[in-house]
């Protein structure tokens, strides 16, 4: 399946396509010979105005064959059109087709973050990678050094965590001179929290419950992560890695998620990025359930963990296999470069000219309880009857030109979203299964059938034995 994306931008690029006079200019110094005037004249009025565009809503989940976009208008206009709308559709469905599948093996129920702008195809890939990464199912992009620019141009939640450059630039507690942070609620001030950190990192370095497990950690690390805090107190989440997982960097975020719920706040939690995720994970509940056992902090031990590192569809399967504790997932490489798969497929066919078919697809709606029988579209022996319970018109009018048809609106990128995991819920396990899935199976009427081969069967030359 592929999960359809990129019509608003085509849209837009018909909407606003023009030539300007250098453009012209440079279209005449290019090709061979001389162009003449009335060349240029017609480069000089050419637009969309006379184009209708008809389309699949976008998000929606599509099959082979299944035709996305249907293009009508002067032959020239349309054929300039092929590129650039082909360029804009692949890209996009195929981001968000992977993106969608990332989804279905992480489970409904994981957050998961768009982490891809350092390995994105140039800054114009990274921001297309990350609005529809986001359609395909992804609930944000990481804010921190990553894509705030996807964030304020099409209103992507933001997420995030600072750097392992940010915990190495520190050096001890003492580099920090602000100290003082406000009750979440504003009634009083602690004067100095770095102290009430030290002192909770003592009471967790004492605590029976958690045995010898918590030794001396790294106080460089502990005065990045305090000072986080003290930019962030109502957004603090870890990244525990830097020096040592279990031995600094989870005790330390401990000790300054502990104040920060002193002064009314709630910690987001910890990020995993390098290791045994599913074992780092397991160890990290392992203390958050101690710690809230040990000094009645309801709710502490469901802290949330995530996990990035070059992810994949194949290591969220195996750690679903393993068993873990990581809520969230971090994704970057392999989603927005579509490692798996590196280009989608989708073409561009003229259909009909001069109201001539050259293949068409046909016109007829079939009607919710009408019986009819669908064929498959090349192999004559199969074929069934069918019933449909529901019945949907895909292709809708985006741009009427100036025919003066009734145009859909473009919705908001949020409802395009949700449109895309509606219609994700609704397919059939087996045809959404990693491993060998049921081939979704699309069959044409019986006029159409028809249609179609005596098309092929007109055009295909006959040879002379």
């Amino acid at each position: 399946f592929t999960v359809f994306a990129g019509l608003e931008e085509c849209i837009k690029l018909i909407a606003n396509f023009k030539l300007t006079e250098e453009e012209i200019s440079f279209i005449c110094e290019t090709l061979p010979g001389s162009c003449e005037e009335g060349f240029v004249k017609y480069l000089r009025n050419i637009d969309c105005s006379d184009v209708e565009v008809y389309a699949i809503s976008e998000g929606t989940v599509v099959f082979p064959k299944v035709p996305l976009l249907r293009v009508e208008g002067p032959v020239a206009v349309v054929q300039l059109l092929e590129t650039p709308v082909l360029n804009l559709v692949n890209f996009a469905s195929l981001v968000a087709t992977n993106a969608a599948r990332h989804r279905l093996v992480a489970g409904k129920s994981k957050m998961l973050l768009e982490f891809g702008l350092r390995r994105a195809q140039g800054p114009d890939g990274a921001i297309s990678a990350s609005k529809y990464c986001y359609i395909g199912g992804f609930d944000a992009t990481r804010w921190f050094a990553n894509n705030v620019a996807a964030g304020r141009l099409f209103g992507i939640p933001l997420r995030g965590t600072h750097s392992h450059a940010f915990v190495s630039s520190f050096m001890s507690p003492d580099e920090i001179l602000e100290r003082s942070l406000h009750r979440s609620d504003g009634s009083s001030t602690c004067e100095d929290f770095v102290s009430l950190v030290q002192s909770w990192l003592s009471k967790i370095q004492w605590a029976k419950a958690l045995g010898n497990t918590v030794g001396e950690t790294n106080q460089s690390e502990l005065a990045a992560f305090t000072s986080y805090a003290l930019a962030f107190p109502n957004n603090f989440l870890a990244l525990v890695d830097t020096y040592d997982v279990m031995r600094s960097g989870v005790p330390n975020f401990c000790a300054v998620a502990l104040a920060l719920n002193d002064l009314g706040y709630k910690s987001v939690g910890i990020r995993l990025d390098s290791g045994d995720l599913a074992y780092l994970s397991g160890e990290a509940r392992k203390i958050f359930q101690i710690i809230e056992k040990e000094f009645g902090l309801p709710g502490f031990g469901k802290t949330s963990i995530t996990a990035s590192n070059d992810l994949n569809e194949e290591t969220l399967d195996a750690l679903n296999k393993q068993g873990h504790e990581v809520d969230c997932y971090g994704i970057g490489t392999y989603l927005v470069t579509c490692y798996a798969q590196a280009a989608l497929g989708c073409v561009f066919k003229l259909v009909e000219i001069n109201n001539q078919p050259r293949i068409k697809l046909s016109e007829d709606v079939s009607k919710v309880g009408e019986r009819i029988l669908c064929r498959h579209p090349f192999n004559e022996s199969k074929r069934a009857y069918v019933v449909p319970q529901r019945v949907e018109e895909l292709l809708k009018c985006y741009w009427p030109g100036k025919s003066g048809k009734v145009r859909e609106e473009l919705p908001a990128l949020k409802d395009i979203r949700d449109h895309c995991i509606k219609q994700l819920e609704q397919m059939r396990p087996d045809h959404i299964r990693r491993l060998n899935p049921t081939p979704y199976k699309v069959s044409v009427s019986a006029k159409l059938y028809d249609f179609i081969h005596f098309l092929w069967l007109n055009e295909a030359p006959v040879g002379e034995l």
